[in-house]
């Protein structure tokens, strides 16, 4: 994931702007995403004189954040945005967040005010106009934050921002640059090409490989747990690899739905709260489990991590020291890069045997289908609707899904093939993410439809993004349930506030979005009956080219099931087991 680069200086100079355009398009950067503002015209005058780099000029600087972390995952490429200085920077914020959350190789360039406009130690909350310290505000949800402070910087800088977006743990750097700076003069820098080292040997893997090999060998139930870490590592045909080698059936978490395709013969499901109950029966009765890429945290593991762990030995690598033996203690760890340990591990482990174990998870897998969790729906099912967008939306390059309940039916029901990617924002868990998300994906297969699932509530928080869609005719396509509720709190109140709908009912509306994108320039179309649906969902994905929105209203009070019962194991989910304590998360 690495990369080095080496600077000798030569004689010619170039403006620092100028510079930063070269450099991008040096590293393979089609498109940056930004909203205008004056602190970042110099650097947008370069790139569009430059000509390599697409500029995506969104309506929200919080839009092109996302934008650039839908980039990001889908390159491995850092997706780039750039905002100016005060609000322009952060509004970035939340974005910046998501990618630090989710492990989303992005750079952040801000716009500053000039560094004689600076209030540096005056004891005044502001000198110049719009001067805001964003490096001291996005440090703690970012890799590295830092204001460029001499323009000889700047070359060194960007490289290590790179290079530090891209290594270990992916994550985003930002980099402030004050608005003289970027128009001084540089000696341009020649660079080698980048290159990657040798992969090292990983200190502990003999032991921990042994260790695992002996637990597999005496194990009547293994499983492998796949977490998002192997999507961000960009490992997962070697995932693949192992697990096909293993013969272990394999459960993931919410951030790593399309590590394996639908039909591969080791996937098993979704674990976690709102995880298919059949998965989590599978983990809950497991006595090996192989942890690659997950932290563990509760919506993976329930709140009651005694009865998670309990009968059940875990090995668990990560590259981040601290997520290993955290919530879940007594687990076997090795630190390591993914793509260090799934390229050096496989030679070490033998094939597991477990036939038997895996009719067991059929078994469960039949008993408890995804969408006989509702019974007497009244309308669309929503389980169902994914199913049928899944045939629909074969040639879908992504799903890019929002957050609230139509996230977890989503991320219960595709049916991802090979290559399909699904991006969401897990970490932040921010509502307003897919719509401005698909537009960094289309940027990376501009040939390839992209589709987009999003709630009512979620739809509307960068609603403004449909303008942006309309004006390049972009193939996103857009499927909005619609519920006429902020849903998963609403389900919150309906277990915990006695149905008191404040804020999700109460104070809550939505517009007609087939007729919302109708006044974009967008085609539109509503749907609300089951027996629409199909003939619906072919034209969402119909061609021609360009960008289709559907709306498809479904019961207001219609809640997300399975859901793990609050305070208990995971395998006891409701609608058939109740909490006994109040979520805090």
């Amino acid at each position: 994931m690495s990369h080095d680069s080496t600077f000798t200086f030569s004689t010619p100079r170039m403006k620092v702007t100028d510079y930063v355009a070269h450099f991008l398009a040096e590293r393979g950067v089609t498109a940056v995403f930004e909203l205008s503002g004056g602190m970042i015209t110099h650097l947008l005058d370069s790139v569009a004189r430059h000509g390599k780099t697409r500029i995506v000029s969104t309506h929200h600087e919080q839009a092109a954040g996302f934008a650039a972390d839908g980039y990001g995952r889908m390159t491995g490429i850092p997706g780039v945005a750039l905002a100016t200085s005060g609000p322009g920077a952060t509004n970035l914020l939340t974005a910046i967040g998501s990618c630090y959350f989710d492990s989303t190789p992005a750079v952040f360039i801000t716009g500053q005010v000039n560094r004689h406009e600076q209030k540096g130690q005056r004891e005044i909350r502001q000198l110049g106009f719009q001067e805001t310290d964003i490096v001291s505000m996005a440090g703690p949800v970012t890799k590295q934050a830092r204001q460029i402070l001499q323009e000889e910087e700047l070359p060194a800088a960007l490289a290590a921002a790179f290079q530090l977006a891209t290594s270990g743990r992916p994550g985003p750097v930002l980099l402030d640059l004050p608005m003289d700076i970027q128009r001084a003069e540089i000696a341009v820098p020649q660079t080698t090409v980048p290159h990657s080292p040798p992969r090292p040997k990983i200190p502990g893997s003999h032991e921990f490989s042994q260790q695992l090999r002996t637990a597999l060998a005496a194990a009547s139930r293994p499983l492998v747990l796949v977490g998002g870490g192997v999507r961000a590592a960009r490992c997962q045909e070697l995932l693949e690899r192992l697990v096909t080698q293993l013969g272990v059936p394999v459960v993931h978490s919410l951030m790593a739905v399309d590590v394996l395709p639908h039909g591969h013969a080791l996937r098993v499901g979704m674990i976690g709260t709102y995880g298919n109950r059949w998965a989590n029966l599978a983990l809950q009765q497991a006595d090996v489990v192989l942890v690659i890429g997950s932290r563990l945290d509760v919506r993976q593991t329930g709140s009651d991590t005694a009865a998670f762990s309990r009968g059940k030995t875990i090995f668990q690598v990560d590259c981040e020291r601290g997520e290993m033996n955290n919530r879940v203690s007594g687990c076997v760890t090795l630190e390591a890069t993914l793509p260090d340990y799934l390229s050096q591990t496989p030679e070490s482990l033998v094939a597991v045997q477990c036939d038997k174990w895996r009719r067991k998870i059929e078994e469960l897998r039949e008993r408890w289908p995804d969408d006989a969790e509702h019974t007497g729906v009244s309308g669309i099912h929503p389980n169902r609707l994914m199913h049928q967008l899944s045939e629909v939306a074969q040639g879908a390059s992504a799903f890019v899904v929002d957050v609230g309940q139509h996230q977890m039916w989503a991320a219960q029901s595709l049916r991802l093939r090979t290559s399909q990617r699904f991006l969401t924002s897990g970490g932040m868990g921010a509502m307003g993410f897919a719509l401005p998300a698909a537009i960094g994906v289309v940027q990376s297969l501009p040939d390839h439809p992209c589709v987009v699932i999003a709630g009512d509530g979620g739809f509307q928080v960068n609603i403004q993004e449909l303008e942006t869609i309309r004006r390049n005719s972009w193939p996103i396509r857009m499927l909005v349930v619609n519920n006429n509720c902020h849903g998963m709190v609403r389900q919150f109140q309906e277990s915990y506030f006695e149905r008191r709908y404040q804020s999700t009912l109460v104070g809550y509306s939505a517009p007609g979005f087939s007729r919302i994108a109708e006044a974009y320039g967008i085609p539109g179309r509503r749907c609300s009956s089951p027996e629409e649906l199909s003939a619906c969902l072919r034209w969402l994905m119909d061609q021609p080219p360009g960008p289709r929105l559907l709306e498809v209203v479904i019961d207001t009070f219609l809640n997300a099931y399975p859901k793990v019962a609050f305070g208990c194991p995971l395998s006891e989910m409701e609608p058939l087991s109740s909490p006994v304590d109040m979520e805090s998360t």
